[in-house]
This record gives structure tokens, C-alpha cells and sequence, in this order.
């Protein structure tokens, strides 16, 4: 579904090895509002700081992002490649460098080749015509096994507008906003600071629950244009309008977010790990943490083994408040425990069964108050470790 006034091209810079698309870019018509959400690590890469004062006015045309190099951790070299980066892709494109986003994926430490960018970017710029958004999310894998895209639509006054999105990650993701990247590009005129507004909401509930492996990158990234080429009159708050583009726009992040889980490294396993019944939605969305981020749990998922003892241990150590005689704990719709006692040998029967498909929801209830989570992780897979431990050869 095409989303009006936006163009798109890859190219191989080579940037890491030769032989695919590494280096990507997406161009708007007309400068778009825009928004972003990086990272709250203290480790940040140059792309990220540069990105960050660039997204300030709430504006954006386009966004140069390439995969290989994450170019974190490279001092004032990477500094300087990532302003560098931003001012000739402006200048071909005829913009201004602050209305370029800029975004690096892959290994931790290395110098970028500037040379080989720099002849790349006018060939990018001259391929606008002929890439498709399908190709960027091809561009920006690294160890990611399948593009991750979707696409929503919706109309106001009869006039349809398009969102769409695409996202790259599976190793290093638990992003607090992973080597996650997400962009979102819709047609929509949308009022700026509720564009900012119902954008964080929708990352809170979808890229902030999401855990693979519990580890937050120095270049999680995520950035939305609006450039209001579908021409219909202006989404605000409060508004039923405003109500369906926050509707659609969750449905967008909380789709690829999903992708992300399912593509997790050597992940075998789609799990939802629900709670309920906590004293506030703090405390709840802490415990899911703690149960989707347990190794133990999550070999044990691995493992199909139905080992509810894991579980109950990670919510003991969370830091929510908990009273273990009002703990309850199911596999899907088969109950494992009740009031902090095992619910027997039938139960772990069929719990195992459970956790022998590849999706399945593990609900707790803490018996405490009113508070509710929903946090999507993996199982943890021996392959995980053999793509971790060789990831930079």
C-alpha cells in the first residue's frame, strides 16, 4: 500500500562486507512533522546524539540509516561521520543537514568507512524513484532471519490516510525508550505535539515490552513522519479522529514489536507473559520483567519443561510487592498453581503440553489490586549463544 509522498532507495556500501544492501534511505516530498524516541542508555552512538538535535524542532525529511556498523563507541571520528553523513545527504537531496535523521545498526566499536559512504550517498539519492519500503527493511537487517514491515489505514472525512512502518531487531533487545530501529512513516497531517504524544504512548506499549534477552543497546532508535500529503484536515487530541490514528498507530509498533519477539535470536518460542492482580501497573509491569528476562524461565521454555517454581521465584525477586499466599500462576488456560500451592501432577502434565507450542501466555495474578502488564519475550535457545558468541567474525 503505497504512503503518499514518500520515496525510498538501497545501495551496497559495503560497509561491513560486500554483497548486499547495506545502506538505505527514506525521502519525503515535503518536510513532515516528526517525532523520535532513542535509547536511554547512557552509551549512546553518534548517530543517536546527532539524531536527537536534529529531531528537536519536530521536523524531518529524511533518514539515512545503514546496517554493519553501529558506530558507537568511536569518539569524535564517529562524530564526525555522522554530521558528515547527514550534510551530503542533504545536499543532494536540496534540504537542510538538521532535517536529516541519521541511524547505524551492527558491530559496537568500529570506525565507519567514510570513504565508501560517501561514494554510496549519490547513487542513494538517485535511486529514489525505484526503491520500495520492503527494501529498506531488507537493508537494515543484521542478524534479523525476516523483514519486518506492516501497514494500517484509516480514513478522516472519506480522505484515507496510510501508517506504516518497519522495524529491525532480534539480539540485544530490551529497549527503554536491542539493536532496534523502527520507522514509521504515514501520509496523515497530524498536529505536532500530539503526534509526539500519542507516539510515546504507543512505544511505551509496544517497544517497551518487548524482551529478547534483557540487553539494551547504544542505538535503539525510533522515529515517525507525518507529511500530510493525503491532505485531510488535521488529526488532533481529544478528538474521535485523533482516538483512531492513536488506535491504528499502537496497532503499527505493537505488530512489528511482536515481529521483533518472533525473530528473536535462535528463538523457538512466542510467549506473553501477563500479569494482573498487582497493587498498581507499576508493580506489574516490573514482574513481568523479571519472569520474561529469567534466564532460568526462559531456558526452561526452551526446554518445555513446565518449571512454575522458576516463575514464582523470578516474581519473588522483582521488587513488586507480592504476598506469596495470594499467588497464582496458569499456562495458557491450564492453572499451574493456586494461592502459592502447586496445583498437582495433572497439571504439570498438561502445562508441558502447553509449553510445547510455539506460542503460548503465561498469566500471574498477585491477588493484590488492580494493576495489569503485558510484557512479549523468547524462550532461550543454544543457538542464541552460537550466534552471540561468534556475532562480529
Amino acid at each position: 500500500m503505497k504512503v503518499q509522498g514518500f520515496t525510498f532507495s538501497t545501495v551496497e556500501a559495503a560497509i561491513k562486507k560486500p554483497g548486499r544492501n547495506d545502506f538505505a534511505l527514506i525521502f519525503s516530498n515535503v518536510p513532515a512533522v516528526s517525532a523520535a524516541v532513542f535509547t536511554t542508555s547512557t552509551v549512546k552512538a553518534a548517530p543517536v546524539l546527532v539524531s536527537q538535535e536534529h529531531i528537536a524542532n519536530g521536523r524531518a525529511q529524511a533518514l539515512i540509516v545503514n546496517s554493519g556498523n553501529a558506530n558507537a563507541c568511536t569518539g569524535e571520528s564517529g562524530m564526525q561521520v555522522a554530521r558528515e553523513t547527514t550534510r551530503l545527504v542533504a545536499h543532494e537531496l536540496g534540504i537542510d543537514s538538521t532535517a536529516v535523521q541519521i541511524c547505524s545498526t551492527g558491530v559496537i566499536g568500529v570506525q565507519m568507512p567514510m570513504e565508501r559512504i560517501r561514494t554510496a550517498i549519490p547513487a542513494l539519492v538517485t535511486g529514489l524513484a525505484s526503491g520500495t519500503l520492503e527494501d529498506v527493511a531488507h537493508a537494515i537487517m543484521t542478524t534479523d532471519t525476516f523483514p519486518k514491515m506492516v501497514t494500517r489505514s484509516g480514513s478522516i472525512d472519506g480522505i484515507q490516510y496510510t501508517i506504516a512502518g518497519v522495524a529491525k531487531g532480534a539480539g540485544m533487545i530490551m529497549p527503554n525508550m536491542a539493536t532496534m530501529l523502527s520507522f514509521i512513516i504515514t501520509d496523515a497531517a497530524v498536529e505536532p505535539l500530539f503526534l509526539q504524544e500519542a507516539f510515546k504512548n504507543a512505544v511505551d506499549q509496544s517497544f517497551n515490552v518487548i524482551t529478547v534477552d534483557g540487553d539494551m543497546s547504544t542505538n535503539d532508535t525510533c522515529v515517525i513522519m507525518a507529511n500530510g500529503m493525503a491532505e485531510n484536515r488535521i488529526i488532533t487530541k481529544d478528538t474521535p479522529a485523533g482516538s483512531a490514528f492513536e488506535s491504528l498507530l499502537n496497532e503499527t509498533l505493537l505488530s512489528l514489536a511482536k515481529q521483533i519477539v518472533k525473530d528473536g535470536e535462535g528463538a523457538t518460542k512466542f510467549v506473553e507473559i501477563r500479569v494482573r492482580g498487582a497493587k498498581n501497573s507499576a508493580d506489574a509491569k516490573r514482574t513481568a520483567m523479571a519472569i520474561a528476562n529469567s534466564s532460568l524461565v526462559k531456558t526452561a521454555f526452551f526446554g518445555q519443561d513446565a518449571n512454575w517454581g522458576r516463575i514464582f521465584a523470578a516474581v519473588g525477586y522483582s521488587g513488586a510487592e507480592v504476598d506469596q499466599s495470594r499467588l497464582s500462576l496458569s499456562f495458557d488456560d491450564v492453572c499451574m498453581a493456586k494461592n502459592g500451592i502447586f496445583a498437582g501432577g495433572d497439571a504439570e502434565v498438561r502445562g508441558t503440553e502447553v509449553l510445547k507450542q510455539k506460542e503460548f501466555t503465561v498469566s500471574v495474578d498477585l491477588g493484590l489490586g488492580s494493576g495489569t502488564a503485558s510484557v512479549y519475550t523468547s524462550d532461550l535457545t543454544h543457538e542464541y549463544i552460537s550466534i552471540n558468541a561468534d556475532y562480529r567474525s
